[in-house]
């Protein structure tokens, strides 16, 4: 089967480039109507969800599931499910690690430092500036339910949450 690739803070486009062989990205289906980017985006083949919509979410996630270990697709999901600019990790969502689970594939985390010393939320501009990105070795999911979810969550955002701050040069 694939595998499920996590990284918080999207960075959608620049990723498209480097992206292992037969990997898609998931996003909220929010997405696709941000103009320019969203077109790209949608052409790029991003996998669309309704988070708004729990039964159409779990649908789309479970055909991705049969997908990953039918045709090995690899699927790049962003936890954080939205933008984040605090240099910290927002709560992750669960919907990654429920389909790591259902294809009982592994799950390998991606963390990049902080950008928040060259980018503004409020103009939404970047300047120049460096990121880090660090590839965490595979969490197995291997007999694991779905009571194991939420430990599993917990696990990734520990271990991914320690690795920002390493690459930022933060304290934990």
């Amino acid at each position: 089967g694939g595998d499920c690739w996590l990284s918080p803070s999207a960075i959608t486009l620049g990723l498209m480039e480097v992206l292992p062989d037969n990997c898609v990205q998931v996003g909220k289906k929010e997405l696709m109507y941000a103009g320019t980017v969203g077109l790209v985006i949608y052409l790029g083949g991003v996998i669309f969800i309704n988070r708004k919509s729990t039964t159409s979410a779990k649908m789309v996630m479970a055909e991705v599931a049969k997908t990953m270990t039918t045709d090995n697709v690899k699927v790049w999901v962003y936890p954080e499910g939205t933008r984040n600019c605090t240099g910290d990790l927002l709560p992750f969502k669960k919907g990654a690690f429920h389909l790591a689970v259902q294809a009982q594939v592994p799950v390998i985390p991606v963390v990049y430092s902080s950008f928040t010393t060259f980018y503004n939320p409020k103009k939404n501009l970047f300047t120049s500036g460096k990121i880090k990105v660090e590839v965490l070795p595979p969490i197995h999911t291997k007999g694991l339910t779905s009571d194991d979810v939420t430990d599993l969550t917990d696990r990734c955002f520990r271990i991914m949450r320690e690795t920002l701050f390493r690459l930022s040069g933060r304290p934990s």
